[in-house]
C-alpha cells in the first residue's frame, strides 16, 4: 500500500521489526508476554474459575465432541 504508515509497536510505538513483528525487539516482545503472564492484561467480563473452565471441555457445557 502506497502511503500508508509503516506498523508500530504496540509496546513503545517505535517502527516494527521484521524479526520481532509485530513488535520493535526482542524487549518489547517479553515485556509483552510478562503483561499477559502476570495479569497486566484482562480481557472484560466476569472471572471464571478453572472449576467451570474444565467443566465446560468435558462435557459439563454439553459439547463433549459428539454431534
Amino acid at each position: 500500500m502506497a502511503g500508508s504508515k509503516p506498523p508500530k509497536c504496540p509496546v513503545c510505538r517505535k517502527p516494527v521489526a521484521e524479526k520481532w513483528a509485530p513488535f520493535c525487539s526482542a524487549g518489547c516482545k517479553d515485556r509483552d508476554l510478562l503483561q499477559w503472564l502476570g495479569d497486566g492484561y484482562k480481557i472484560p467480563g466476569q472471572a471464571v474459575s478453572p472449576d467451570e473452565i474444565a467443566e465446560h471441555f468435558t462435557g459439563g457445557s454439553g459439547r463433549n465432541g459428539e454431534d
